[in-house]
């Protein structure tokens, strides 16, 4: 059951598109104020559980500290961050009271659970002005399936983007990208798409190619499709000034950029130097903006991933002029100043939330202030893309993935986490977002394998390419000036080949799954506490996530570690993909066991009565079209396979 409540006028979010009539009267659990701003209260039991909140920090179970959501170009993804690229205000209680709750207000929103007082949950936002809709259901798993009905199917994307992809900062020329493709195709190492990062535009300019860099741009796309590889370019939010730029000029004729309150054009400095934003919360700039990825798709393009769209700043007119202030009385009078005031001064110009206040949206013939509606930019960004690959691509699917996202643009594309580094913490750190993201709806998610940031090692990396080898999106993406760490640059790289071939060996199974939850509003990865709410004991394990409904998986993600401890709330087969092709298959009863797992060989384990389909190896997506496989698992036990063409849009 749904009921949802009204407070003030709601700016609509269009997260929700199933029609929900309001109610009256208070919410069944906790206590809402609206004297200052809006709060709600909610008394949890010392055992109660929190889940939800999508691309958050910490643990599945978010009881015990403080999350903000205000989607946030932030790189240092530590321990103490509180607030992420996206903003996804769902979450499910689950003790005493069993309840889910989903937020609909797109500006800065905190959930403290537990944090400052450890029995008390409190969801604070500036103003009263939401929707809040309360969930109840027979259990956690139908609470979610509710959700899920409630804000819309989730994107579906082209089989190919299932592939492994490579990418990097710093590819700059078609030789760069060509040299990629030929060593993985020479060494053996499966891969379908590659990934083009700020590099490939001409001065960063959004719907450019470098035609220094890339002369034919068309036939280089051919030639890549040729042996089976997508080129998979990136867009920004912030196009440049710059006269004679055509996206520029047109947009600037149409009045279809951010304004500051005066009317003139809100300007701040990313990757191009100075930009414009796009409005898109206003419809008919969202229309023109999407329209432009046509100059893309025109020359063979079949996907993009928006990026920087938070949208971040590097730094405003306003900001810098006040930088410049800042350092001249500096200059006059240092002493007046604390030792770190240039430090803060420094860091405060990006992102700062001043700068937030400066420009407006045009919304149904109203101006809207941006910091009210600050989480719903990377969302349209991406809906913009959407909406127009439906009647650019109506016969075709195009892969779509976003940095910054609000609940509502899990309907037009997927999301990857971030700049994550090479950390071994941030392998955990992607597990445990999984379920989350896909409560929210995000079903095609990953992360940066082997870290985006730092030095990768060869075993960090092969230890997340084996958690990688369950993801929807599986991607290798580092950051300029970090150790090179394309799969054939290390030493004995059959270990690489053959993990990442027991992904393709998978993609049966996997691509199943990934439609059935999207058809059927379900989650791909569950916590086992979904599924053994009576377990005690799993309802603890925060490093083991179901995938689909025949696997539970188990990386490894210590260093030095030869194995690592399970538990398993059932028999389950434990399976092990051997690097000489063969395939290791060991019954284990229910209770903690100790499994060793190479460096070189994947994981998994089936769930007790299920077997799985696992095709031949395969070095592209395009080559296990029609292949047979075999059914690994208990004998006898039966699986519903779906597949289709990979390509034509699922109506």
């Amino acid at each position: 059951m749904i009921q949802k409540y009204v407070f003030g006028t709601p700016f609509e979010t269009e997260a929700v598109v199933k029609d929900i009539p309001a109610v009256n009267g208070d919410p069944a659990y906790g206590c809402i104020s609206t004297e200052n701003g809006f709060r709600y209260t909610y008394r949890m039991d010392c055992e109660d559980k929190i889940y939800g909140l999508g691309e958050a920090n910490r643990g599945i179970n978010k009881r015990g500290f403080r999350y903000i959501s205000d989607c946030t170009d932030n790189p240092e993804h530590t321990e103490d961050a509180v607030s992420m690229y996206g903003a996804h205000n769902f979450l499910i209680v689950s003790g005493k009271d069993t309840f889910g709750m989903f937020i609909d207000y797109p500006s800065r929103l905190t959930f403290d659970i537990g944090y400052s007082e450890r029995n008390r949950l409190e969801i604070t936002c500036e103003e009263a002005n939401l929707y809040l809709y309360l969930i109840r259901g027979d259990s956690i798993y139908d609470i979610v399936k509710q959700f899920r009905r409630m804000i819309g199917r989730s994107y579906i994307p082209p089989k190919f983007a299932f592939g492994f992809g490579q990418s990097r900062w710093g590819y700059t020329t078609e030789e760069d990208f060509r040299s990629v493709a030929r060593e993985y195709r020479e060494n053996h190492i499966p891969m379908d798409l590659l990934y083009m990062d700020i590099d490939y535009m001409e001065r960063f300019k959004d719907f450019t190619v470098n035609k220094e860099s890339f002369p034919d741009f068309t036939q280089f796309v051919s030639d890549m499709k040729d042996v089976q590889i997508h080129l998979v370019p990136i867009i920004d939010a912030g196009v440049k000034v710059e006269k004679g730029y055509a996206v520029y000029e047109e947009g600037l004729e149409k009045g279809y950029f951010c304004k500051k309150e005066d009317g003139s054009e809100f300007t701040a400095a990313v990757w191009p130097g100075w930009t414009h934003f796009p409005d898109v919360l206003n419809p008919e700039a969202r229309e023109w903006f999407g329209n432009k990825y046509q100059l893309l798709l025109s020359q063979g393009i079949d996907g993009f991933w928006n990026d920087m769209n938070e949208p971040a700043i590097f730094y405003s007119e306003e900001g810098l002029c006040e930088a410049k202030e800042f350092m001249r009385e500096f200059l006059q009078d240092s002493e007046q100043f604390s030792p770190f005031a240039i430090t803060d001064m420094a860091q405060s110009l990006a992102n700062n939330p001043k700068d937030y206040k400066r420009f407006y949206h045009e919304v149904n013939g109203q101006k809207v202030r941006h910091d009210k509606v600050h989480n719903l930019f990377g969302y349209n960004m991406t809906r913009a893309a959407g909406e127009a690959f439906e009647k650019l691509s109506p016969d075709k699917r195009i892969l779509l993935f976003s940095r910054s996202s609000y609940i509502g643009m899990h309907r037009y594309g997927g999301i990857w986490t971030g700049d994550n580094k090479s950390w071994w913490s941030h392998i955990l750190l992607n597990l445990k977002m999984l379920p989350s993201l896909n409560m929210c709806g995000f079903l095609y998610v990953g992360a940066d394998l082997g870290g985006f940031g730092c030095d990768t090692t060869r075993d960090l990396l092969l230890r997340w390419l084996a958690l990688g080898v369950f993801t929807p999106l599986m991607r290798n993406h580092a950051a300029l000036g970090t150790r090179l760490q394309e799969c054939y640059r290390f030493e004995e790289l059959e270990d690489f080949r053959h993990v990442i071939g027991v992904r393709y060996r998978l993609i049966p199974y996997l691509y199943s799954e990934y439609m059935k939850a999207a058809l059927n509003d379900e989650m791909m990865f569950k916590p086992l506490a979904f599924e053994y709410p009576q377990d005690s004991m799993a309802c603890q394990v925060e490093d083991q996530l179901l995938v689909g409904n025949e696997i539970m998986i188990a990386p490894v993600y210590t260093q030095n570690a030869t194995g690592r401890y399970v538990y398993l709330p059932e028999e389950m087969k434990f399976i092990k993909f051997l690097p000489d092709g063969n395939i290791r298959e060991e019954i284990l009863e229910k209770g903690h066991h100790y499994v060793e797992i190479a460096l070189n060989e994947v994981p998994l384990f089936i769930r007790k009565g299920k077997s799985i389909p696992v095709g031949a190896a395969a070095e592209t997506i395009e080559e296990i079209s029609g292949v047979t496989f075999e059914y690994v698992g208990y004998p006898g036990a039966f699986y519903e396979l779906y597949d289709d063409d990979g390509i034509t849009p699922v109506k």
